[in-house]
């Protein structure tokens, strides 16, 4: 049995542990209402096991918006915040988010705005989100095409892991969520990073090991620097270029959308050659990282106009401070340098070795 984690102000619970402290929290808390966000995918493989584990006599409504990160906006918040409304929910309702990270993001906001906030819980779906999105009490939403512009740092009354949702996610969500994996890997814990560099060494009967260690490792970054003045801001590794290239791919119809881990797998490619030519790894380290990384995802296809629009993108990346980007970069593997700095014609330089 995996331990529950104590995390900034919530706990974090793993399986069976998780349903048995919801239904105390039920019980001691005398919610007037339920309300249980979903998208169509997490209301068609997931909400039926999550209601079998709920022992209440409260009221539930179910609200459902479409997936995807095109509904993460304020828009899909207006309509949840109507629906709320309609039925009469109070202070003393609560929200439980069951789904991905866009589920996870946009019910927690939506929660921590209405009626200046009421209690929510989270309940990832995606591998994604167990390891990543629901952990740390970022909540929000997409302004136009630039991700998590508009948002809070708020944490859940507990947060519910249940790796039995990850046998309903096609593969490509899966590869999405091992992105953030190793990303945790390489800014925190080489030995944790060794076990991607060989991916045929994984046993994926016991997944969830991997998972709770990634939640560990993720959780105690989190825990030191709960609103991003420092050290949580290694969590960016690969997050600078890729938001930005997920973005631009979002917002252009002639490009396929990438799946966030898709894209962050990129960008710590991208980051990781930065990291390289500022003489912070070795590389031999950068090319091995580059290797493995390219082992998992298809390499996302670049052209000259698109890496320049992506480089204007930049501009608005939420970590940049005084007009300067700012990239979290590897300072060997297991180690991160944060608020470092890269000219623009040494970013070039990373995407046309990235296509190499």
């Amino acid at each position: 049995m995996m331990q529950t984690i104590q995390a900034n102000g919530y706990p974090i619970y793993f399986n069976q542990e998780g349903y048995d402290a919801l239904n105390e929290l039920l019980i001691l808390e005398k919610y007037s209402t339920i309300f249980i966000i979903v998208d169509e995918h997490s209301n068609e493989y997931c909400l039926a096991n999550f209601l079998a584990n709920l022992a209440t006599e409260i009221t539930i409504e179910i609200i459902e918006f479409d997936s995807g990160e095109n509904s993460k906006n304020i828009e899909t918040c207006v309509q949840i915040w109507n629906v709320l409304t309609e039925l009469a929910a109070d202070r003393k309702s609560l929200i439980i988010n069951v789904g991905g990270g866009v589920v996870t993001d946009l019910g927690g906001f939506v929660a921590s705005t209405f009626k200046r906030g009421i209690d929510f819980v989270h309940v990832p779906t995606t591998l994604l989100a167990m390891v990543d999105a629901s952990i740390g009490g970022k909540n929000g939403i997409d302004h136009g095409n630039l991700k998590n512009q508009i948002g809070v740092i708020n944490v859940p009354r507990l947060l519910i892991i249940d790796s039995g949702y990850l046998d309903t996610l096609p593969k490509n969500e899966m590869r999405s969520g091992l992105a953030e994996m190793i990303k945790h890997g390489l800014i925190h814990d080489a030995d944790y990073w060794q076990k991607f560099s060989n991916l045929d060494s994984i046993d994926f009967a016991d997944f969830d090991e991997l998972i709770y260690q990634s939640v560990v490792i993720k959780n105690n970054i989190v825990s030191q620097d709960p609103t991003e003045n420092g050290i949580r801001k290694a969590l960016n590794f690969g997050h600078t270029l890729g938001h930005a290239i997920e973005s631009y791919f979002l917002s252009n119809t002639d490009k396929n959308t990438l799946l966030h881990g898709e894209a962050i797998a990129a960008g710590m490619i991208l980051e990781s050659y930065l990291s390289w030519q500022k003489d912070l790894i070795t590389e031999s380290e950068y090319l091995k990282i580059k290797d493995t990384i390219n082992q998992i995802f298809e390499r996302v296809s670049f052209n000259d106009e698109d890496i320049i629009a992506i480089q204007e993108l930049l501009i608005h990346d939420k970590k940049n401070e005084y007009g300067t980007i700012q990239f979290a970069l590897l300072d060997s593997i297991g180690k991160i340098k944060i608020n470092q700095t890269a000219e623009k014609e040494l970013i070039t330089l990373a995407f046309l070795n990235y296509k190499t």
